[in-house]
């Protein structure tokens, strides 16, 4: 079962390295690793270009939903894998998704939470207390996926029309996994993390940012659209 792992960047030159790092050390379980330079205007696709076998692809259009998008349409393999730039990908977890779809047919998506290596013990304490209010809305709903740590069967993503071009950040997430699961099922597991960069929470605060994932969550499950149209970008 061949994986092409996404990696979408908009100025990632400080992260990307990082992140292919991690990427690398999974190549045994990869078929392909593809960024997609998401109009950088910073030295991006050169990091990425230092890495043998990386695709570098380019969309000019800024917008994560775009920059996925153009990922679906380049890569070649059966199962999509999507990670965010600032991610460290931990050996094995290439493996751990192949072996999940090779488990269960019935499986569309799968995806699991992220861990901060940058956030104090207060912070993480705050996050698995988050993952775990989660959980319970995945019960209900049936569905979640981090957006920066996911993977999903292109043949599924083929018969949803790919990511939803009109959602620009908040909400993407629920939004292909509540597409996801009228074709499929939707897995989320807690043992499929990927340490990320607390970023956006050290930007805008991790009561204010919570608020908002959770807030767009719900609107997304309860009248599919996110609420909040506008982000900022944290580099």
């Amino acid at each position: 079962m061949k994986i092409s792992l996404i990696i979408p960047a908009h100025n990632e030159e400080g992260y990307l390295e990082n992140c292919l790092e991690g990427a690398i050390r999974n190549m045994e379980d990869l078929f392909e690793i593809i960024v997609v330079d998401n109009a950088s205007t910073d030295k991006t696709a050169e990091v990425a270009r230092k890495f043998p076998g990386v695709k570098v692809v380019h969309e000019a259009s800024k917008g994560l939903t775009k920059a996925r998008q153009r990922g679906f349409l380049e890569a070649r393999g059966e199962i999509l894998a999507y990670v965010d730039a600032d991610t460290k990908m931990p050996l094995g977890w290439a493996k751990r998704v192949r072996e999940m779809f090779e488990k269960d047919s019935k499986i569309v998506c799968v995806s699991g939470p992220y861990k901060y290596y940058d956030l104090s013990a207060i912070g993480n304490f705050l996050v698995w207390f988050y993952w775990h209010l989660g959980m319970i809305a995945y019960f209900f709903t049936g569905y979640m996926v981090v957006g920066g740590n996911f993977a999903a069967r292109k043949d599924a993503l083929q018969k949803i029309g790919g990511f939803d071009l009109n959602v620009s950040f908040y909400g993407e997430d629920t939004n292909i996994a509540r597409r996801l699961h009228k074709v499929g099922k939707v897995k989320f597991k807690k043992s499929l993390f990927i340490p990320t960069s607390a970023r956006r929470f050290h930007g805008e605060g991790i009561i204010v940012t919570a608020a908002r994932y959770i807030l767009n969550f719900g609107s997304e499950v309860l009248i599919k659209r996110p609420l909040t149209k506008k982000y900022r970008d944290i580099r």
